[in-house]
């Protein structure tokens, strides 16, 4: 404004018509009771009245030229701040340049001029309503001018607080909006790794902080309501109530309408739209300018954890740059609720750096549960998990070096390139070398070849299960996580794809954690844990089967009958899955199949609908024998 000052004194130039509006809207009815009505001239009233309608069309006329000068005003201001937005975006690549553009730009230019309005309006009709008071009676002015002056004193002290609190209140909505714009399009990956908790925690802690910062708003904005209260209706109580004192000095009765006609027509209006305006839209003004200012850096918005960065030129094959974590489990305990007993129960636990881990155990036993424990996606009752990188390892945060990543049964697929799939868990574009590397090793090259290369569509609904997990595999295996937790994310593949796969997790280096439907995974690790509530067991393969009777059951139920686990290893192709109820008696499985655990050759054929082999039906385990 000071840059135009020429615009500024149009402005002022017609805002003097509102000025001579305003004084005659009470000046003209004073006089028309006083010099007409009450002498008992009407004609002289309605001449007076006359002249109060004819301001209001002058009035109306400078309104109207009013909003050119401030189309001026605003305007340069506007293509000023484009000019900055479009520099900066070029030469910073600021990301929120499309944002400051279209939005923050726009709403600096609309409040810019509807503060410019509302000042302006306040400054002229006060001015034409305090001449007309003191041109009616100079007592008038001492009654009205202390509240008003009292009420605009006390609205200009909240202004920098209101700014302070309103710009707080709008960093939480972005914050929020922003987070929420991360979180609802992957509702579906956060359910199927188990984050709800995290997630809901995440997102309640910026919704509470909204929550307190719209509060601390509220309470500043009732200093506004009880400004206008002392300066725009303090004074109308106050001329009621010194009415006989001002009759008894001078004070005519039409100059105490008139003067009730300044306060109530003109400066209540238009103090109340200068508290609303000015403290709204100010504050909010004040906020965007700061944002476009040059001097600001644009502001970052912190993502959702994921795995850290990798450096383009990592070489094929199985990453170098992974280091080694040792896991530490204390007391580790968890329970879904604080009157449901505890999945896990006071679990010690270590695994040094570089294992290879497989935890067993029946369904519903926690292996699931203590996988997300370790994975950070759900937080112990009691205990803790410590989980630390190498002593010769890059320090925490070092890029290229993310701590944990786990992998659910239900692997998440989008749409979108195989490309992007596979590198979702790296910032940056994976080469595609490595990328090619990464699915020969884990065996993903057909696919990749049948969908017709790293740059084709993937379209979710026409994979197979086994699929969907053999890309969200190799996705984690280009992550480079030096802790790689795989929670039955390879129940859909077959024997040999899953050999494959955690070999080359292996190879890969890192601390390898698996949950086992298979004995031949247990077989596979270095270790394993045997999980049976507070019975846990941890140990190798052989030291188990002495150790463990319910690694025995297991092994014996994964098993053909008649081998020991080290012939069975040599004869994988014919192994069965996993017998469905656990433990059997009988070890006949519930479902018909060839080559089922200790089954002699036999087939179980179903019964009625509905109907199954129950467990403990066959008396003595051995042949049918017609039972």
């Amino acid at each position: 404004m000071r840059a135009r000052r020429r615009v500024v004194g149009r402005l002022a130039a017609w805002s003097v018509l509102e000025t001579a509006q305003t004084f005659l809207t009470g000046y003209a009815l004073a006089r028309a009771l006083d010099a007409g009505f009450l002498a008992g001239r009407v004609d002289v009233g309605l001449g007076w009245l006359a002249t109060a309608a004819l301001a209001v069309v002058v009035g109306a006329y400078g309104t109207g030229r009013v909003y050119g000068a401030v189309a001026a005003l605003v305007e340069p201001l506007r293509d000023r701040l484009v000019r900055h937005v479009v520099e900066r975006g070029v030469r910073d690549a600021d990301r929120g340049a499309l944002s400051r553009l279209t939005q923050q730009v726009e709403i600096a230019r609309d409040t810019f001029a509807g503060l410019v309005m509302v000042s302006r309006s306040f400054v002229f009709t006060a001015a034409g309503a305090l001449i007309g008071l003191f041109s009616l009676a100079p007592p008038l002015l001492l009654v009205v001018a202390p509240p008003l002056a009292a009420g605009v004193a006390l609205f200009a002290l909240t202004l920098r607080p209101l700014t302070r609190r309103q710009e707080a209140f709008l960093v939480a909505d972005e914050e929020l909006a922003d987070r929420l714009g991360m979180v609802c399009p992957g509702l579906r990956d956060i359910t199927a790794a188990g984050a709800e908790d995290p997630v809901a925690a995440d997102v309640g802690a910026r919704i509470s902080a909204e929550q307190r910062a719209a509060r601390s708003l509220a309470r500043w904005g009732v200093l506004r309501v009880v400004a206008l209260a002392i300066g725009g209706q303090l004074p109308i109580v106050l001329l009621l109530a010194t009415a006989p004192w001002l009759l008894a000095h001078g004070v005519t009765p039409g100059a105490l309408v008139g003067a009730l006609a300044y306060v109530t027509q003109s400066l209540l209006p238009a103090l109340q739209n200068l508290i609303h305006g000015l403290g709204t839209s100010g504050s909010r003004l004040a906020v965007v300018l700061r944002r476009l200012a040059p001097d600001t850096p644009a502001p970052t918005n912190a993502p959702i954890p994921e795995m850290a960065p990798a450096p383009d030129s990592a070489p094929p094959g199985p990453p170098a740059a992974v280091t080694f974590s040792s896991i530490t489990l204390s007391s580790l305990t968890f329970a879904y609720g604080p009157a449901s007993a505890p999945v896990i129960d006071g679990l010690d636990l270590s695994v040094p750096h570089g294992t290879h881990l497989a935890i067993v155990g029946p369904s519903g036993i926690g292996k699931s549960t203590l996988t997300a424990l370790m994975a950070g996606l759900l937080a112990p009752t009691g205990g803790s998990v410590d989980i630390r990188p190498a002593p010769d390892s890059p320090a925490p945060g070092h890029p290229g070096h993310p701590v944990r990543v786990l992998i659910p049964q239900e692997a998440y697929v989008f749409t979108g390139t195989l490309a992007e799939n596979l590198g979702q868990l790296r910032p940056d574009p994976v080469p595609e070398r490595e990328l090619l590397a990464a699915a020969e090793a884990l065996g993903l090259s057909a696919l990749l070849d049948r969908l017709g290369g790293p740059t084709a569509e993937v379209d979710p609904g026409t994979l197979s299960s086994g699929e969907r997990q053999l890309i969200a595999l190799t996705r984690a295996y280009l992550a480079r996580a030096s802790l790689a937790l795989l929670d039955e994310a390879t129940c859909h593949l077959d024997p040999a794809a899953e050999e494959r796969v955690e070999r080359a997790f292996a190879r890969r280096g890192g601390t390898l954690v698996v949950v086992a439907h298979r004995i031949s995974s247990a077989l596979r690790a270095d270790r394993v844990l045997v999980m049976d509530g507070r019975r846990t067991t941890y140990g190798s393969h052989d030291d188990l089967l002495e150790r463990s009777p319910l690694y025995r059951d297991l092994v014996g139920a994964w098993s053909p009958s008649g081998r020991t686990p080290a012939a069975s290893a040599a004869h994988q192709p014919e192994w069965s899955h996993p017998a469905l109820p656990l433990r059997d008696p009988d070890g006949v499985d519930a479902v018909a199949g060839a080559g089922l655990p200790r089954d002699r050759r036999h087939v179980v054929a179903y019964g009625p609908v509905g109907q199954m082999e129950a467990s403990g039906d066959l008396r003595d385990g051995g042949a049918l024998g017609g039972q």
